[in-house]
């Protein structure tokens, strides 16, 4: 796709590196500050458990986002009606690559990407971070904080139902509206002006880079970002990052469910 192909897919002028980075930084800066600097100085005065307040931390920094997407695209656009903004924000019918047409067949397409996503995180995933924490063992995940701890107690969150609310919040801020809109639905059609058919591997190194509030994810970061960049880019449909992506979070919420009311 030429660059001018790719403007006219956008719907609007290609944003400079300048504004790239600012929108990034926008993003990264938040959730950074409230895991580096309001979780230490908070965490042993609330009346939580570290796990759910650095969880909660993260939901609010990624409805941060929904807040910045929705702002960024109203500025540009002047409404945020789905039908106004859909091409803009590739949240649209798959197109083929070589026509440019929409083609419903293409939807098949999300079966690998989904089992490619699975195998990336349950057999690729654990093997690059074990090796991306061992080069950089201060990159490693403090103990106390993944939401896993609570299967060690579950009995302590029956009827708990705001961890339920928070991964609610979650799938809008991390999928929905938030992370995942932020990086392939605003940026991605708006980054082939700077770095051409490359644009896909920038959004990707972006999306790593974004997580060094969770320095012990950026390796798996990239992998992942690159399989979403690439596949939104390819056909031109931000579905086909949005959709294996959330499968991860809707998997965590059945895990919740059950630990809250009391299957688990």
């Amino acid at each position: 796709m030429t660059t001018n192909e790719s403007q006219q897919a956008a719907g609007t002028e290609q944003y400079s590196l300048a504004k790239i980075l600012g929108i990034w930084l926008l993003a990264a800066a938040p959730m950074g500050l409230l895991v580096w600097v309001v979780f230490p100085a908070l965490k042993d005065s609330v009346a939580i458990r570290p796990q759910v307040f650095f969880f909660a931390l993260n939901v609010a920094g990624l409805m941060w986002q929904v807040v910045l997407s929705l702002t960024i695209l109203y500025r540009e656009t002047g409404t945020l009606r789905l039908g106004a903004i859909r091409e803009r924000t590739w949240r649209q019918q798959p197109r083929d690559p070589k026509t440019g047409q929409p083609r419903g067949i293409l939807w098949l397409w999300l079966i690998p990407i989904v089992i490619v996503e699975f195998v990336l995180a349950m057999v690729v995933a654990p093997i690059v971070a074990d090796v991306w924490t061992s080069i950089l063992p201060f990159f490693a995940e403090p103990s106390g904080l993944s939401l896993e701890a609570l299967a060690e107690t579950p009995e302590q969150f029956v009827g708990a139902w705001s961890l339920v609310v928070l991964q609610l919040l979650l799938l809008v801020g991390n999928y929905w509206l938030g992370e995942e809109f932020l990086f392939r639905s605003v940026l991605l059609p708006k980054m082939n002006g700077v770095f051409g058919k490359w644009d896909w591997v920038a959004n990707a190194v972006l999306f790593a880079a974004y997580h060094w509030h969770k320095p012990w994810v950026i390796a798996d970061a990239f992998l992942t970002g690159s399989l979403f960049a690439f596949t939104t880019k390819r056909w031109r449909c931000a579905w086909f990052g949005l959709i294996p992506h959330a499968v991860e979070g809707v998997f965590l919420l059945f895990i919740l469910l059950g630990i809250v009311l009391g299957l688990a």
